[in-house]
């Protein structure tokens, strides 16, 4: 049967490759990636150096395949539709690259960033593909250290503090309201900034973009004091490169780690 290697090979420093995801590397005979356009280049091509620097020459293929466009101006009650709209296109393609470019005894890998816990669609995908019948294969899981847990090691901070809970959650959700109860909070997916909401407030924020990668910028503070800079720094980071990757803590009351 077919087999899939899902590898989470971290949030951009080709040093947070795991061992287990190496011999994952190792033992994969086709590569997935959907190019998401010249815009996001530069991650295609990470990828390919990150392939280089751990295989030998000639041991592996890699197919790419067009990443289908999303509805990005979809609000409200019409995101999730969207959402799954552009999933179930992903699947489509999903399906065709492991039925036409996957023999019946290879292994096929799709690479991910940070780890495939964290806010990405590939499970949930390679699921329904399993779910239309059409195409028969096994997948694993290799974990890869997140976004959140390099934001979280570069601001020399822990995410919780002694007996309290974190909430990861993401910038709609935060744009709604400080989730209660909590008050260390870590947002991903948040275009809009909804974190400047809260200017007003006890809360310092550990913002960083682009982490593991040259182009890594970070910023902490009050964010009464932080914003005004995080909001500039990545204007000007957006615009250069034209896309960015950012998360972030929000610390909410006295920072007694």
């Amino acid at each position: 049967m077919r087999r899939i290697h899902v590898i989470g090979i971290g949030a951009g420093d080709p040093e947070q490759l795991t061992l287990q995801a190496v011999r994952a590397l190792r033992g994969t005979d086709v590569f997935f990636v959907l190019d998401k356009g010249e815009v996001k280049s530069d991650l295609t091509q990470l990828r390919h150096d990150l392939l280089e620097a751990h295989l030998p020459e000639g041991t592996y293929r890699i197919v790419t395949a067009l990443d289908p466009e999303r509805d990005r101006s979809a609000e409200g009650a019409a995101y999730p539709g969207a959402v799954e709209d552009w999933r179930s296109a992903r699947a489509g393609i999903f399906e065709r690259l492991i039925a036409d470019e996957l023999g019946e005894d290879d292994v096929g890998a799709f690479l991910v960033w940070g780890d495939p816990a964290w806010y990405d669609s590939t499970l949930g995908i390679l699921q329904e593909v399993l779910d239309r019948g059409a195409v028969e294969f096994a997948y694993d899981v290799v974990p890869g250290i997140s976004s959140v847990s390099a934001l979280a090691a570069r601001h020399r901070t822990g995410l919780n503090r002694v007996g309290r809970p974190v909430q990861i959650t993401t910038g709609r959700r935060l744009a709604e309201g400080f989730p209660e109860e909590v008050d260390d909070v870590v947002v991903m997916l948040d275009a809009q900034l909804a974190f400047r909401r809260y200017a007003d407030q006890d809360i310092d924020i550990y913002w960083g973009a682009y982490l593991g990668t040259p182009d890594e910028i970070l910023v902490s503070g009050p964010i009464a004091e932080a914003a005004p800079r995080i909001e500039r720094l990545r204007a000007k980071a957006r615009e250069r490169k034209g896309w960015i990757m950012d998360t972030y803590l929000l610390r909410r009351g006295p920072n007694d780690r």
